[in-house]
């Protein structure tokens, strides 16, 4: 079971929450950075944080598929954005928005850094996930 915690004392978040809490005995994946490379390993989207940032998110779909899980099962991501421009931070951020990823709303922090492990890469994301138990009977 997810929690999902905004508190109100704080201002309100836009599109994710505060905290979120996960039950002791449900399963977890942390996920690696998710990048903006293809299966061949070449950069998708040089130049461009908006479609580098769908690729990662495409690419972070795949990791969670890979161990269970799907976005809406991500309980806190980190995005990383090579860009100290709040219109950047702001564009990626509605992709991260359009995504589902922040449906729950899960627990994020965007962050503009100095850059990032690949030439070129402008976008990562981590993540932490529930998988969700399939072998439970749903009535």
């Amino acid at each position: 079971m997810i929690q999902r915690v905004t508190v109100p004392s704080l201002f309100p978040p836009p599109a994710h929450s505060h905290a979120s809490v996960v039950e002791a005995g449900t399963r977890l994946a942390f996920l690696a950075g998710s990048v903006p490379l293809d299966a061949g390993g070449k950069l998708v989207g040089e130049g461009d944080p908006v479609r580098q940032a769908e690729r990662v998110v495409a690419n972070l779909e795949e990791q969670l598929r890979a161990v269970g899980s799907d976005l809406q099962h991500v309980v806190v991501t980190d995005v990383y954005v090579v860009s100290s421009e709040p219109a950047v931070l702001s564009a990626v951020w509605d992709v991260v928005e359009a995504s589902g990823l922040s449906a729950g709303p899960h627990s994020s922090t965007l962050i503009g850094v100095a850059c990032l492990g690949y030439t070129g890469q402008l976008v990562e994301i981590t993540a932490t996930a529930v998988v969700p138990d399939t072998t439970a009977v749903v009535s």
